[in-house]
């Protein structure tokens, strides 16, 4: 049975592990092109999400491996972080788009590099958006259980806060 455990539990270290570095690469790299953008403020904030992020992303990978759960509050911790992983596969898409930026010394308002930028924010923001949806709509064994519900709520902080950071640097493009 625990070899078992172990198995199953290879393919989503390996998911996670995927999903945190480019979310983080997509934070790292929003942070770095935007720099000149952003107030010392909003920069804090794009910091911040890092250790939030990697934090949740192994408090969920734990709590899907803890021996004591019900195997039905694993695979809702699991399903939490199925949708984290189908946001970053989708996100991973317009990272390089918002990354151009940096790339720039200078770009003034009418630039079309700026709204390139600007459009890859507002996916991201809008696919933030919908996967929000799917993972506060857990199904009803999941929202039975105060385990699944507490990680949903944490994954929705994150994705809360990332796309207000998002809608930050948006503005002020």
């Amino acid at each position: 049975m625990a070899a078992d455990s172990v198995k199953r539990s290879g393919p989503v270290r390996v998911i996670a592990s995927r999903l945190a570095w480019q979310c983080l690469g997509l934070l790292v790299a929003t942070k770095m092109c935007v720099a000149s953008v952003l107030s010392p403020v909003d920069l804090k904030r794009v910091e911040d999400l890092r250790p939030m992020f990697a934090g949740l992303m192994a408090d969920l990978i734990q709590t899907s491996k803890r021996p004591d759960i019900p195997a039905v509050d694993a695979d809702c911790v699991k399903a939490t972080v199925q949708n984290l992983v189908e946001i970053s596969q989708e996100l991973s898409s317009y990272e390089y788009l918002i990354t151009i930026e940096k790339e720039l010394t200078s770009v003034s308002e009418n630039d079309p590099t700026r709204d390139v930028v600007k459009f890859a924010i507002e996916q991201s923001t809008n696919i933030l958006s919908s996967e929000r949806k799917k993972i506060a709509q857990l199904p009803d064994q999941c929202s039975k259980s105060a385990i699944a519900l507490t990680k949903s709520q944490q994954a929705l902080q994150v994705v809360d806060a990332t796309t207000a950071v998002l809608n930050s640097i948006r503005s002020r493009l």
